[in-house]
């Protein structure tokens, strides 16, 4: 820790999207914050989500600081963004700026107590004002073409009906586009796609084709190659400083020619518009977006465009600057903008495709092994048993992370739990086998652990993705989940379904942008990601079965249910058991009663046990006793309750019987037929006679289970019961 000063500087930086005002201390090497004011600014960050930091902190009077941990955060600083080490101290201190993050941030000492920041990048803003600016950019050159499959026919679809309270919202947007030039009215065009309108989540909308149901399939996919990363790390060799640019709403800037335009048409609520730029969720997109970009910054040295993101190196900060301003001088005549604030502009640090960049080289980030490294420890004997038995499967088997190959397939195997999401990013390799690149995993906020469970994993998925986007973005890969409902939502080849919760749509929408298959495996086949999606809490075998049945399960009155069954704690089971047993029925019978009201794990095994067990049941095995019969209510007056059946054919002709249960009134009526329409005849008959029943017993009969007739007793108000298969006794009044 650096000594005290007579005057101590302070900077405004920005920590996790939050302000946080910093001192600067050159002679610290570590930036410092307490874990008080780290909650602040990351209010849902747990300590067991830092990482252990092994180090002994003292101030300059030589009292020792307690130390919490580590963790990565993203801090940003004038035109600097960087993701940067930061150490968390229990003790309530302030909050100190160390050398450790100059260099990132563009800070350099200039003097005793003195922080400057280079000006030229402020000049190079101000030079490049056309460029850094939060307008919609137009690319000056010529407009995209799509390659239309001439044997596919162009579909039109029929717009979804909007949400009302949606509405002024959307038409906000549209009004916002229209303005823009992105949007243009059209009477009629020969391709129609509705829209999808994911919520984002400071509650606005986008507008976006769903084109997976329609544009997608007719488009011939570009040959553009997909830059291959070691090729790409490779060219920026002798890198020293580093500077990153974002373009702002990349592919809105590239104008189509007026039939791709017509071909990208979506249809709303207020009629069709034609698109006049490339659309988000065109599968060909990426690739004509990365040529186009590989054109244009082509002979620059020390410059790597990967779709929307473009990283220049130099070995000096004055190297930096001219390759800068090619670049930005390039992108001015072409008519592209970029996101100022998502840019760094002088940085010895740069995170990019998935790897960290300095001046020592080329290293994997802490993300990608941060999901082993925060595992949980074990608590008791028998976790340090399986942790052991895994630790010595581990180290006889392949599972160890390999490098990303451009060339080999690449699988993303997601799963979640109740209380976190993982996922494994692996390569298929030639003997067929999956060998893991990266892991992932991260608990659930409160209010994911609400989602249902189709929620969380959907949302497995888009957080694998989001993870890995700078392996999987542009390429084809495989998603694995072990939910298949998934399939039928959030499959790459089909539309996305008219009804949707804004969450689902959302992220259907997000994945649009990606080229990928979703494949289905079953839960036992994927068990390294299941058990990244427990981070906090290892199962036990005594909680398989419910974990089987999480999603069918509920809790009413204090009361967890199966469905209409209720679930009994182990300590009832016995007096449940007794319960059941009463009168001896028998295993097949005892089993029957149980499944229609209880359930427990292994409760079938248990009550043949049971049975097994008892004397008296052993003694009447071969005559178990027969179920009394069950007898009807008493009706509570005439013609509350009748019952009808036919008799016959008795010499020819057929009569149909119908008895009053209350006074044993009968009723014979001779049928010229057995027909529906034929017996609602005599019944309206007997119904004017003496009136309408509360409820008609039958049996089933085709007359009687026939729609029309059940119609017709509803529309009177009169119950129909009927009568179990195979059992007249039911009905024995008519029969």
């Amino acid at each position: 820790m650096g000594g005290q000063t007579s005057r101590k500087i302070r900077v405004r930086v920005t920590i996790e999207k939050r302000p946080c005002v910093m001192e600067v201390d050159s002679g610290s090497s570590l930036s410092m914050v307490s874990w008080k004011t780290l909650k602040q600014l990351i209010s849902d960050i747990l300590r067991q989500d830092l990482s252990t930091q092994k180090l002994i902190l003292k101030d300059y009077q030589g009292n020792r600081i307690p130390v919490a941990g580590s963790s990565h955060v993203q801090v940003s600083f004038k035109d600097h963004t960087a993701t940067l080490p930061l150490t968390i101290v229990d003790k309530d201190r302030p909050s100190l700026l160390g050398l450790q993050w100059f260099a990132p941030l563009g800070i350099e000492l200039a003097g005793i107590n003195q922080t400057v920041s280079d000006d030229w990048e402020a000049a190079l803003v101000r030079d490049f004002q056309e460029v850094f600016t939060e307008q919609l950019g137009k690319y000056k050159g010529s407009p995209i073409s799509f390659n239309l499959c001439p044997d596919i026919a162009p579909i039109r679809l029929k717009p979804r009906r909007v949400p009302f309270a949606l509405k002024p919202t959307i038409d906000k947007q549209l009004d916002k586009l229209i303005a823009q030039g992105v949007l243009e009215p059209i009477a009629n065009a020969r391709w129609e796609t509705p829209i999808v309108t994911p919520i984002k989540p400071d509650r606005s909308l986008r507008i976006c084709g769903d084109y997976k149901a329609t544009l997608n399939h007719a488009l011939q996919q570009s040959a553009y190659p997909v830059p291959v990363v070691q090729h790409l790390l490779h060219s920026l060799g002798g890198g020293k400083v580093f500077a990153k640019l974002d373009l702002a709403q990349a592919y809105q800037q590239l104008p189509v020619d007026a039939e791709t335009a017509e071909a990208q048409t979506i249809v709303t609520h207020r009629g069709a518009f034609k698109c006049n730029r490339l659309q988000f969720g065109v599968s060909v997109a990426p690739g004509i977006f990365q040529s186009l970009m590989e054109r244009l910054l082509q002979g620059i040295k020390g410059v790597v465009p990967y779709f929307d993101d473009v990283l220049i190196a130099a070995p000096t900060r004055s190297q930096l600057e001219k390759r800068l301003r090619m670049v930005l001088q390039k992108f001015k005549d072409a008519g592209l903008k970029v996101k100022k604030e998502k840019c760094q502009l002088c940085t010895e640090r740069v995170e990019f495709l998935g790897y960290l960049l300095d001046k020592q080289g080329i290293h994997p980030t802490e993300k990608k092994l941060a999901a082993i490294k925060n595992a949980p420890r074990p608590r008791n004997k028998t976790d340090l048993q399986q942790a052991f038995q895994q630790v010595k499967d581990l180290l006889t088997s392949d599972a160890v992370l390999i490098q990303y190959n451009e060339t080999l397939p690449l699988t993303v195997t997601c799963d979640a739990s109740p209380f976190g999401v993982g996922a494994i990013l692996s390569h298929v390799l030639p003997n067929g086998t999956e060998a893991p690149i990266a892991f992932f995993s991260r608990t659930l906020s409160k209010t994911e652990r609400n989602y249902s469970q189709l929620d969380k994993e959907a949302l497995a998925i888009v957080s694998a993705i989001k993870r890995f986007h700078e392996y999987v973005y542009g390429r084809s890969f495989s998603i694995i989940t072990d939910h298949k409902p998934l399939l039928g939502i959030l499959a790459g080849d089909k539309p996305t379904p008219h009804i949707l919760s804004p969450r689902m749509t959302r992220w259907s929408e997000f994945l649009a942008a990606y080229d990928y298959q979703l494949r289905h495996r079953p839960g036992k086949a994927i068990p390294h990601a299941d058990a990244l999606s427990w981070p906090e809490i290892e199962p036990n075998d005594t909680f398989k079965p419910f974990k089987n049945r999480q999603t069918e399960l509920f809790s009413q009155k204090g009361c967890v249910l199966w469905g209409d069954r209720v679930i009994i704690p182990e300590r009832l089971r016995n007096k449940v058991l007794k319960l059941l047993h009463d009168g001896h029925p028998g295993i097949v019978r005892m089993k029957a009663l149980a499944r229609s009201y209880a359930w427990w794990p292994a409760m079938d095994g248990q009550i043949e046990t049971w049975v097994a067990t008892c004397n008296k049941c052993q003694e009447t095995r071969s005559a178990p006793p027969k179920a009394p019969p069950t007898e009807w209510e008493t009706p509570r007056g005439p013609w509350s309750r009748i019952h009808i059946d036919f008799a016959g054919p008795t010499k020819g002709h057929t009569f149909l019987i119908t008895v009053d249960a209350y006074s044993n009134w009968l009723e014979v009526n001779k049928m010229k037929n057995t027909t529906t329409e034929a017996v609602v005849k005599k019944l309206n008959r007997l119904f004017a006679t003496h009136g309408l029943p509360d409820v008609l017993v039958s049996d089933n009969g085709p007359q009687f289970t026939a729609l029309a007739f059940e119609q017709y007793l509803a529309d009177r108000g009169i119950r129909h019961v009927l009568t179990s298969p195979a059992h007249p006794a039911a009905n024995g009044r008519a029969e």
